[in-house]
């Protein structure tokens, strides 16, 4: 299985996955707060049909949540991009996707989410409603239901509210829950027939399959020279 982590600096998720041997890329256009080969600083649209298996997805939120509501009308562009990188996302050319995003306008501009979850249903007694867009994956069943309904997120993180740290902070995802995903979604395999996608079953083979109109994966891009650093499309 080959997992992506779209949109994830923080390198939280793609390493829940690296620990129980499952091997998972995050992409994010900064560099990785944790350290590792196996991120790429660039644009995600770059490298979403290089084959893979499953991605879970972090677009940014800024022009998206309700919470900002009362800026919405200062940023139609802004917003409409956000919407367009949204969608791509979600009409990735991957078989299992989760597209998880705060309270935000997808839930009309596109639909509303499969489901909503919150930290303290893993582990972290706190809350930060979020919700989870899903393609070809079960819904996360709660880990450790704790006490403690503290709203940390909406207090602030020390750092000042919009500077770029308290950003940085309030989008990493809770252990808890990464622990969840590469528990409940990890061992899901998936088979690719003429049918369509979304059967479980294992993976087919990937290393060097390579050939008729496949495009070619990260590792072949990085074998042949290519870069796949490339600059945020405008």
């Amino acid at each position: 299985m080959k997992v992506l982590i779209a949109c994830e600096q923080s390198g939280i998720v793609r390493e829940a996955f690296k620990k129980v041997g499952i091997e998972a890329w995050s992409c994010d256009i900064l560099p990785s707060e944790i350290y590792s080969s196996k991120h790429y600083q660039g644009d995600v649209l770059d490298i979403l049909d290089d084959r893979w298996d499953m991605m879970i997805a972090h677009p940014p939120c800024t022009h998206l949540a309700v919470s900002g509501a009362r800026w919405f009308k200062d940023k139609v562009k802004e917003q409409k991009e956000a919407i367009d990188f949204f969608m791509k996302l979600v009409n990735a050319p991957i078989p299992k996707i989760c597209v998880e995003n705060p309270i935000s306008i997808m839930s009309t501009k596109y639909r509303k989410p499969d489901q909503i979850i919150q930290p303290w249903m893993f582990g972290h007694g706190e809350t930060k409603a979020t919700c989870l867009w899903l393609k070809g994956l079960p819904k996360l069943n709660p880990t450790n239901i704790v006490d403690g309904r503290d709203n940390n997120v909406h207090k602030g993180c020390g750092f000042g509210w919009n500077t770029i740290e308290c950003k940085k902070a309030r989008s990493k995802t809770f252990q808890g829950i990464a622990d969840a995903m590469v528990d409940q979604w990890g061992s899901l395999e998936i088979r690719e027939d003429n049918g369509g996608v979304g059967q479980w079953e294992s993976t087919p083979p990937r290393e060097g399959d390579v050939g008729g109109s496949n495009p070619p994966t990260v590792k072949e891009r990085e074998n042949s020279g290519s870069s796949l650093c490339n600059e945020v499309k405008k």
